[in-house]
């Protein structure tokens, strides 16, 4: 493994271990509660940071997303479409995203955590340089995508360490 790709699975997996952080010992409503009661609650955050994580790993590698191949999208039984990632959501389709469990969405993490990681180890340091995506200018390369994950998940996984101490916990 080069050493990009080993920064990258660092950088993931200190990810994986803000989220099993963030939900260690909170109950479905704990999960649930969001600030002011309209703010984005943990179980949203934690949710959405691992779908985008899914959608743009499993988009970049060519595979199916963890969360229908492996079901965990009827697991979590949400109002969604499918291949909702929580993208634009408003503040009812948050509201929406309750009655989890933090072993349903540790699960979740962790499945796509294992994926991504896997994926990574494939990878040589000429393949970040591939364009994945051309509806950009410039186009976006793995690299860049990758990084863009990294930066996107760890915001979430911080806006959701900052509502569990709201929470007091």
């Amino acid at each position: 493994m080069s050493a990009s790709t080993a920064l990258l699975v660092d950088a993931f997996g200190r990810i994986r271990e803000v989220v099993e952080e963030v939900v260690d010992g909170l109950g479905p409503e704990e999960l649930g509660s969001r600030p002011d009661g309209r703010g984005n609650s943990l179980a949203w955050l934690v949710w959405h940071l691992t779908r985008v994580q899914d959608d743009h790993v499993a988009g970049a590698a060519g595979t199916e997303q963890v969360w229908t191949a492996d079901e965990w999208c009827a697991a979590f039984g949400l109002p969604f479409a499918e291949d909702d990632t929580g993208y634009g959501h408003s503040r009812r389709d948050v509201a929406k995203v309750r009655g989890l469990t933090a072993e349903l969405l540790t699960g979740y993490h962790a499945a796509v955590h294992e994926g991504t990681v896997r994926f990574l180890r494939t990878l040589a340091v000429k393949d970040l340089d591939r364009i994945v995506d051309r509806g950009w200018t410039p186009p976006v390369t793995l690299g860049v995508r990758l990084v863009s994950v990294v930066a996107d998940d760890l915001q979430h996984a911080g806006q959701a360490a900052y509502v569990r101490g709201l929470l007091g916990k």
